[in-house]
């Protein structure tokens, strides 16, 4: 049997554009003497559609495209993902399928069993879980039909999943009682840098324990927060990796299964910040893709964090769709203007330079007689920040393009950013990334070319809105700030186990509350460009107001 896996990038709600897709990709197996062609996890509608599902005409379209794919499936079958109804009066009204298409029509659906209430994902609250499992026959082949976390085994279920009293024995164990010959398994699961190898090894071992190959396939693309690096693959029944398609594209590939327990994919080692990048590219570029928007503006201060912002807005949506604003105060180093302007022309971006004195002074002069004699501190300088947002909110409004925001992951947990001012934005492209990993970043951009001034990556970090100010006077240096933000926000330990670590109690304990205290603002940014296992935004639920 030739099996295709295709991995495409869907659009949620965007029947016509995801249908053209999926029959193009069945048209393309035919061609190539494919039997079966395999796509993701609801990839007629997209994922995740979220509330969408609530609503009646989203799922009548759903089920008219679903109709409209399955005609193409003549002279070859196609197993895609879908929504569908639910036909018992009890529980949820659907159902999170997969549908085996054959002969013009949908001739069995199969629904998942495992569905993840954590971090971002939240399907329990719209499907109902699957208690029956049966096999497809096809060519002579029994084939199993799952779908993304129905391949986990019992221990992820118990740690992960809503109900998991209901499953005593993984799905994987059921199923294999009817005797399959090989498993399907379509997936939407996103990127994450941190969680690297744990899809691979996941197939491996469930290829060796149950002796079955598996053919996976997952989607690309990115749907707001959420990024999908597709990695579609097939394990043999000995474990091996036998096919693997590409990172962030989308990609086709055929596999002969009779010939896959000799095979073994030529698997390229990609480094994680290289990964990272491409992410973030591949991110922004579907936000404004699928959004209709055209053109981004951001500040650009000669520091490291807008470098790395611009260069990836310049590599996802080219030199012409990107314009700046370089925004100096009177405590901008002159280095500082330099190394922005030298960006700017590196990429061939437009940019504009704005002083913001004469209006900060304003402020300054307006507010004297209620400020007095009080020291000049954080309010000035957010005064300044926030004159910097509302000069981008303005270049925004007036042309119509998408502020993006640059704090990275380390400023936006310990608050070191301004509401209304520098957190200004419609993405945030850093949110998700440590400071530790820009200058990674900006390193790798550099691997070719200079393109951002080396001064911006060595130079100390600094906000630049106070006399010889460093990000050092306010925080512990990067290394160690990251390391404790991510045992904290991660991995979700204890104030007392971080400091078990060998780190400082007074640096520990300083760095928690800023992250506490600091959840109104996080509440309030732009969607964050998710690239970890836990990104700020709706993946992370915290109370605003609490006792932690």
């Amino acid at each position: 049997m030739k099996i295709a896996l295709a991995q495409l990038n869907y659009h949620i709600g965007n029947f016509e554009v995801n249908a053209d897709k999926i029959i193009e990709a069945i048209n393309k197996a035919k061609s190539e003497q494919a039997d079966l062609v395999v796509f993701s996890e609801l990839a007629i509608c997209g994922y995740p559609p979220k509330d969408l599902l609530e609503r009646e005409d989203f799922i009548e379209k759903t089920l008219k495209a679903i109709d409209l794919v399955a005609t193409h499936c003549v002279d070859i079958a196609g197993i895609m993902g879908g929504p569908s109804i639910n036909p018992n009066s009890k529980g949820k009204k659907l159902y999170n399928s997969a549908f085996f298409m054959c002969d013009g029509k949908v001739q069995s659906i199969h629904n998942k069993t495992l569905l993840p209430t954590y971090d971002i994902f939240d399907e329990y609250r719209y499907f109902e879980p699957n208690t029956t499992y049966h096999l497809v026959e096809y060519q002579g082949k029994k084939i199993a039909i799952t779908i993304c976390e129905d391949l986990w085994e019992k221990q992820a279920v118990d740690n992960n999943f809503a109900k998991e009293e209901l499953y005593t024995i993984s799905p994987m164990e059921k199923i294999s009682l009817l005797k399959p010959d090989f498993v399907v398994n379509i997936a939407a699961s996103p990127f994450s840098h941190n969680q690297k190898n744990i899809r691979t090894d996941i197939l491996q071992s469930v290829s060796k324990k149950y002796h079955l190959p598996v053919i996976y396939v997952n989607q690309i693309g990115a749907n707001t927060e959420l990024i999908f690096d597709g990695d579609s693959m097939v394990t043999n029944s000995k474990g091996e990796v036998a096919h693997r398609l590409n990172y962030f594209e989308e990609d086709f590939g055929i596999i002969e299964l009779d010939k896959i327990e000799n095979q073994k994919a030529d698997v390229k080692e990609v480094d994680y910040i290289e990964k990272i990048h491409d992410a973030l590219v591949l991110g922004l570029k579907d936000y404004f893709g699928k959004m209709g928007f055209k053109k981004a503006t951001l500040g650009l201060s000669g520091g490291i964090d807008s470098a790395v912002t611009v260069v990836l807005a310049e590599r996802a949506l080219g030199k012409e769709n990107v314009r700046v604003l370089l925004m100096p105060s009177e405590f901008s180093s002159d280095h500082s203007i330099k190394d922005a302007v030298d960006l700017a022309e590196n990429l061939g971006i437009q940019y504009e330079i704005v002083p913001i004195q004469d209006i900060f002074k304003s402020f300054e002069t307006s507010l004297a007689p209620i400020f007095g004699d009080l020291p000049f501190n954080v309010a000035e300088e957010n005064i300044q920040a926030r004159v910097r947002g509302t000069l981008i909110m303005g270049l925004s409004n007036k042309f119509g393009h998408i502020v993006l925001n640059t704090s990275n992951k380390s400023e936006s947990a310990v608050g070191y950013g301004t509401l209304y001012g520098d957190m200004n934005g419609g993405l945030s492209v850093l949110g998700d990334v440590y400071k530790t990993d820009v200058f990674k970043l900006a390193y790798f951009m550099n691997k070719d070319e200079e393109v951002i001034p080396l001064n911006s990556i060595v130079k100390p970090p600094s906000a630049e809105l106070r006399p010889d100010q460093k990000d050092s006077d306010s925080l512990p240096d990067y290394d160690i700030l990251d390391e404790i933000l991510y045992l904290y926000i991660e991995k979700n330990m204890s104030p007392i186990k971080i400091i078990e670590q060998g780190f400082s109690k007074n640096i520990v304990d300083k760095i928690i509350r800023l992250v506490n205290m600091n959840e109104y603002k996080r509440f309030q940014t732009s969607p964050v460009l998710r690239i970890s296992s836990k990104a700020f935004g709706y993946g992370r639920k915290i109370p605003l107001v609490a006792k932690y």
